[in-house]
């Protein structure tokens, strides 16, 4: 017996609920017996996750303009590293994966 989310058994697989008085199949009985939680139903909030699922994957990874940009930058002598900005980056990043960890 199978069993969906609700804890509530799905329907009967091969037992007497699918079988006439006389013991023969009946493809009535069959269909009677099928449960309601049978069928898909997909909402339009699926719908819509699946758009913006597929929108997604379409966006770009890197921004190509900016890469560039910093490119010609570093090339003209202009790019300038903050230091300062790198580290607290760096330290905010191990701070966030620290506190991420399962506790051992």
């Amino acid at each position: 017996m199978k069993i969906d989310g609700t804890g509530k058994p799905l329907g009967t697989t091969g037992t007497s609920a699918t079988r006439s008085t006389n013991g023969s199949s009946s493809t009535s009985a069959t269909s009677a017996t099928t449960a309601p939680g049978a069928q898909v139903d997909i909402s339009g909030t699926s719908s819509r996750l699946r758009e913006l699922e597929s929108t997604i994957a379409n966006v770009p990874v890197v921004d190509s303009a900016r890469v560039e940009e910093i490119k010609q930058a570093i090339a003209d002598g202009r790019f300038k590293v903050n230091a300062d900005r790198v580290a607290d980056s760096l330290i905010e990043s191990v701070r966030q994966m620290l506190s991420a960890r399962p506790a051992t």
